[in-house]
């Protein structure tokens, strides 16, 4: 190969090593072109699986700052730069490489760390992104739903304490109008039923008010929740 053939070739792996979210290296002795192209299908669009020299590769990772790769670059070695789902992409060279035994996951490097093959494998025992969000929106909803009984718990109190002091005022006016001395007690008979009854329409529209706030401020999270 030119020298600047490897430069370039270099370049672009070092390039790879540094945007990948995680690099997996494989062996890939003895496997036919068709292997390896239904192994790059299997991949999907989360990761690029490339061969490499291993001296053009080494030079390549420590430029991106990715030491302790020299005892895995040994043999023939493709990586799977992985763009995606690290879980999904491990996940399918885990799965082909036990219907394949010709593939051999050698390592990889995860977040600056370097991987022997059985923490590569783990990885596909991670939850996929899609699971993560899954639960978190699952969690968002419930906190959503906590939080719409919290507000909606006062007005709904309200509305039920208003509908008791009506109900008490119209059986015994002295509840909102005031119980004073006998005297003035018989001064205010005249006044007393319409107070009372002032009174009381005052507080039956308080109660009104409050239990349509307290529906629409349900309505408005329930609307939110779905929404998720």
């Amino acid at each position: 190969m030119a020298r600047a053939d490897k430069a370039a070739a270099v370049a672009q792996l070092t390039e790879r090593f540094s945007s990948s979210n995680a690099v997996v290296l494989t062996e890939y002795r003895e496997l036919t072109v068709k292997d390896l192209r239904d192994l790059r299908r299997s991949l999907g669009e989360d990761a690029t699986y490339a061969v490499a020299k291993n001296t053009l590769a080494l030079i390549a990772s420590r430029q991106a700052g990715v030491e302790g790769l020299d005892d895995q670059l040994t043999g023939p070695t493709a990586f799977a730069f992985i763009s995606g789902d690290v879980a999904q992409v491990a996940k399918g060279l885990r799965d082909f490489a036990k219907a394949n035994p010709l593939l051999i996951i050698k390592g990889g490097v995860f977040e600056g760390r370097i991987l022997d093959a059985d923490q590569v494998k783990k990885l596909a025992d991670l939850e996929s992104r899609e699971v993560l969000l899954a639960k978190l929106a699952g969690a968002m909803k419930a906190s959503l739903s906590t939080a719409v009984g919290t507000f909606a718990a006062p007005l709904t109190q309200a509305a039920q304490l208003l509908g008791a002091l009506e109900t008490k005022a119209a059986a015994d006016p002295s509840v909102i109008a005031g119980a004073g001395s006998a005297d003035q007690k018989s001064d205010a008979a005249a006044d007393a039923d319409s107070t009372v009854s002032a009174e009381a329409e005052n507080a039956a529209n308080a109660a009104s008010k409050a239990a349509d706030a307290a529906e629409a401020t349900t309505d408005a999270a329930a609307d939110a929740a779905s929404n998720e």
